[in-house]
């Protein structure tokens, strides 16, 4: 058994730990590959480059409301994927050799268990297997997609099953499918959705909630329900109970729960993560899970075994890349400086849905608002009442409008805001004041007029909203 001052399991955000200040210590980073972690190879990072191919795919495809003689004509797929994944695969060849060249550091490819406190089997890809024993271990070895109990799909011949893909194998189809039915309404099915669609895949999304996002704020989840129902067939209120192989073989049978079917050539399953604790026997380590499987931390960071850390989405409820990020710097401070430790803060984490339309979010929904708040005040403005907003065509002049919006939640007893909840164009982009005026307690009376907003901006749009929240909160 090889014993390590340290010992990371999983490099995705865990690969930010061991820097220069860790050269005095002896440290393994330990990973079944690719290097990364789910961001880089599976997640945020190549579908964000697949998500902006498919906007200017949609651009294309709709210039006639614009007055412009575009198309779009079709897409070559295999080009977009071997563009697309072979800078991940790039980055995360470079990440796991960047990691090798450090003198202090171990890199271990295999699949890791514990068999004890702080003690660890790896089995690697060859069949080797490596003992490791570390004062410390780290674990970020993050989700995995969850495969709900579907009727007939254990049952499924090779072929078929090939046909069934999660968000970690549907990037690297071989070829476009010109038929997909996705099984999830949350922010990862919407996403792939949007991008399938847009690059003329005919999509029908079943999700088991009235509405699409239905973890947003109802008012946001409802305009974008509404508005990708018109570009590809949203089922809400359904459920998938049943796949079978079509007849001749060209695809598969989706029998739902409102008994009607749907016929596809692949079948997207988008219905949540869970996380790896099990498969790394975190029991036989003394560390306490909950229900979920999440790993159970403090403040710190600490689990409840002696010198068992964890990080991101193994342990956080907050799935998301900038947490994982936040969570690494704050346990590579711990490891560094166990007197002096630093806390995570997870009062304010934003969110975005990168879909068309985007949507983006921080703090109470209005429903948990006025839960949890005696004097709830709310602000809005609509994009289509902002200059910018007439050169996206968001009123109602050529059509109906969008709806989209910037929703404003304050405490009229503190005068800050609560939540704030974006739907439309550059949501992602436009929260981060809000955000900002969140973190530090700024008081909405004076954060729209204190400073300039470029006009016409988009940013006028979430100028909008304060004005009418500060209206609001004096009467």
């Amino acid at each position: 058994m090889t014993h390590y001052d340290l010992v990371i399991l999983g490099a995705g955000s865990g690969n930010m730990i061991a820097g220069h200040d860790f050269s005095h210590l002896r440290v393994a980073i330990v990973d079944r590959g690719p290097f990364g972690g789910t961001c880089l190879n599976r997640g945020c990072i190549p579908s964000k480059m697949y998500l902006h191919t498919a906007e200017v795919a949609h651009s294309a495809a709709t210039g006639d409301r614009f007055d412009l003689a575009t198309s779009y004509d079709g897409a070559d797929w295999p080009a977009i994927r071997d563009r697309i994944m072979g800078r991940v695969d790039e980055n995360a060849e470079g990440g796991r050799d960047g990691q090798a060249e450090k003198d202090w550091v171990d890199v271990v490819v295999g699949e890791a268990h514990f068999t004890g406190p702080r003690e660890l089997v790896v089995h690697g890809p060859d069949g080797t297997e490596t003992a490791l024993s570390a004062d410390q271990v780290v674990i970020a070895t993050g989700t995995r997609p969850v495969v709900p109990p579907i009727d007939g799909l254990d049952d499924l011949a090779d072929a078929d099953r090939a046909r069934v893909h999660t968000s970690d194998t549907v990037m690297r189809l071989d070829r476009l499918p010109a038929t997909m039915a996705v099984v999830g309404g949350g922010y990862v099915g919407s996403e792939l959705a949007h991008v399938f669609a847009s690059l003329g895949t005919r999509v029908t999304q079943v999700e088991s909630e009235d509405v699409l996002l239905a973890t947003q704020d109802r008012e946001v989840a409802e305009v974008f329900t509404r508005e990708v129902a018109q570009r590809w067939d949203v089922r809400c209120g359904a459920k998938v109970v049943r796949v079978e192989t079509a007849d001749g073989g060209e695809g598969l049978r989706l029998h739902l729960d409102d008994d009607s079917t749907r016929v596809v050539e692949c079948l997207l399953l988008a219905v949540g993560r869970r996380p790896n604790s099990d498969v790394l026997a975190v029991d036989k380590a003394g560390v306490d899970t909950h229900d979920d499987g999440r790993i159970v931390v403090d403040a710190h960071q600490r689990t409840s075994a002696d010198g068992v850390l964890a990080l991101g989405d193994a342990s956080t409820d907050h799935p998301l890349k900038h947490v994982a990020n936040h969570e690494a710097r704050v346990v590579r401070h711990n490891l560094l400086h166990p007197d002096d430790p630093r806390t995570t803060d997870h009062r304010f984490v934003p969110q975005a849905v990168f879909a068309d339309p985007q949507v983006a979010a921080v703090g109470l929904t209005e429903s948990q608002a006025r839960e949890q708040v005696a004097d709830l005040v709310v602000g809005r403005a609509e994009y289509g009442d902002t200059a910018h907003g007439w050169a996206f065509e968001e009123d109602d002049r050529h059509g109906p409008a969008t709806g989209h919006l910037v929703k404003l939640l304050a405490d009229r007893a503190t005068g800050l805001l609560v939540g704030a909840h974006l739907v439309g164009p550059q949501a992602s982009v436009l929260i981060q004041p809000l955000l900002t005026a969140m973190a530090h307690d700024l008081p909405v009376a004076g954060l729209a007029r204190s400073q300039y907003w470029i006009h016409p901006a988009l940013t006028e749009v979430v100028e909008g909203a304060l004005l009418d929240l500060e209206r609001a909160l004096r009467h």
